[in-house]
């Protein structure tokens, strides 16, 4: 159980988008290695902390390390887009809303995730974390009412995700933007150890510094 209380059955589905194929990284986001571990746990770990009822959603010739105890949610193999996978979720979420979070979003924190789950949407169907303008879809909270807004013929799955949020009309929350920093290829994943390396944790989740 998480070690945040308990919420009712109406709380969000934590859900771990797993289901891209990784080409500039080599492979699966899910099993490369940042710090002696599976990319995949460091927002797992975070959406754990924050929701009772956490899945990994992933194509099903995803790659993934062994995750005692996670359930696994397997989507379509095509189309491949992020899109999909959200989709794919509120489906199987039975009425419930979801805060999906990327595979290669080290640096995302309970806070944030619980932040996400809390907003109050407002009349929005997502609400979506956001940085100095820029915006960040695979990381929100999306309402169940969403799915019929995605499945609407006008939002092709060539779109960009960013711009098909736009078209729904997501709200946004803004946040640290280093809890955005994405890992996509080898250097992103250098840049990242290189980050736990200066700050002993991910610098989103350092405490704030002690007032005088």
């Amino acid at each position: 159980m998480s070690r945040l209380a308990r919420r009712p059955q109406g709380r969000p589905i934590g859900v771990i988008l797993a289901g891209g194929e990784g080409r500039r990284i080599g492979g699966s986001k899910a099993i490369v290695r940042l710090h002696g571990k599976p990319l995949i746990c460091y927002p797992l770990q975070a959406l754990r902390e924050a929701l009772d009822d956490v899945v990994i959603i992933a194509k099903p010739d995803t790659e993934l390390p062994s995750l005692p105890s996670v359930t696994v949610w397997v989507e379509p193999q095509t189309p491949c887009h992020p899109l999909l996978g959200i989709m794919h979720a509120l489906s199987l979420a039975e009425g419930r809303p979801i805060v999906s979070c990327a595979t290669d979003l080290p640096f995302v924190t309970p806070q944030v995730i619980e932040r996400l789950a809390r907003a109050h949407p407002r009349g929005a169907p997502a609400v979506i974390a956001a940085s100095r303008g820029e915006t960040q879809p695979l990381l929100g909270c999306y309402q169940p009412d969403t799915l019929d807004l995605l499945r609407t013929p006008t939002l092709s799955a060539d779109l960009p995700l960013r711009e098909v949020v736009a078209r729904i009309g997501a709200r946004t929350v803004e946040v640290d933007p280093q809890v955005l920093f994405n890992v996509n290829t080898p250097d992103d994943l250098l840049q990242a150890a290189g980050m736990l390396d200066t700050f002993g944790v991910a610098p989103a989740r350092r405490p704030p510094p002690t007032r005088r």
